[in-house]
């Protein structure tokens, strides 16, 4: 739970094809923190119109689950976003802040998390992220970026990753989530892959299939020595005030005391 506001930490976003309704209902039940219905790439052409009309009547009426639709074309938005079942949009393709404002000023007051998904669209991260007060959140296309820059392994993507986490703390967002590790039965290489996305300051993982779930989440959770050094600086923080130094000689801070209760608040989700 967030200290702050007291709702869980959403660590594993599942997509769900928008014209499989019975995948997206079994994706409601899967214990993904977020369910994306997908309108746009795990929807061919021919089955688009079908689609969405199967995604309105699914969000005719509000799920436990927080339920966001990536959307195809902006088109998509006029018969969702009055829905009571809709959580957010995740915007496929941003560019520019102005991509942004369109939406936001079409459907005010619904959650929108623009996906970059090309160089042009990484060199406008923070405009982006800061273009509304909407935006909740911001995410990489990293299927679309790897072939936009010609990237062939993992160790191409430090650098665009690293940017969108600056750019998501410079708009005061929350730690962006990794985008879908696409080879759902090699686990082990997707917990290696998670494991260096947390290092590189993601928070929690988009996901293709529902065993991939536990695996984010086990990742992302703090280890029990994590959790113990971040109880020992709360309680030193709590005892006095300003910074301070710990009987081990480490120097704690306010930054590393936010820092500690992030950790608590992943480590009660366990």
């Amino acid at each position: 739970m967030s200290p702050a506001s007291g709702t869980p930490l959403p660590l594993t976003w599942l997509y769900a094809p928008g014209d499989r309704p019975a995948v997206v209902q079994k994706a409601l039940v899967s214990g993904a923190d977020v369910v994306i219905v997908d309108l746009e790439d795990a929807v061919a052409p021919d089955r688009k119109a079908y689609a969405l009309a199967a995604t309105v009547d699914l969000l005719a009426d509000p799920h436990p689950v927080p339920v966001h639709v990536r959307i195809h074309t902006p088109r998509d938005i006029p018969p969702l976003a009055p829905l009571p079942g809709l959580s957010g949009f995740r915007v496929p393709k941003v560019t520019h802040a102005t991509d942004i404002h369109r939406i936001a000023q079409a459907v005010p007051g619904i959650p929108l998390f623009p996906l970059l998904e090309n160089a042009l669209a990484l060199e406008h991260a923070y405009a982006i992220a800061s273009a509304d007060p909407a935006v909740r959140g911001i995410a990489l296309g990293e299927a679309d970026l790897r072939a936009d820059l010609g990237v062939r392994d993992e160790c191409g993507l430090d650098w665009p990753r690293s940017r969108l986490v600056v750019a998501a703390r410079a708009a005061a967002l929350p730690p962006p989530a990794q985008s879908v590790h696409p080879d759902i039965r090699d686990l082990d290489s997707l917990a290696a892959s998670c494991a260096r996305g947390r290092a590189l300051g993601f928070l929690g993982r988009a996901a293709i299939h529902p065993r991939q779930l536990p695996v984010i989440e086990q990742a992302y959770l703090p280890s029990p020595d994590e959790v113990a050094a971040a109880e020992e600086v709360v309680k030193a923080a709590e005892a006095e005030e300003g910074a301070l130094a710990l009987p081990d000689g480490r120097f704690i801070d306010a930054a590393v005391v936010d820092g500690a209760r992030r950790v608590l608040a992943l480590a009660a989700r366990a």
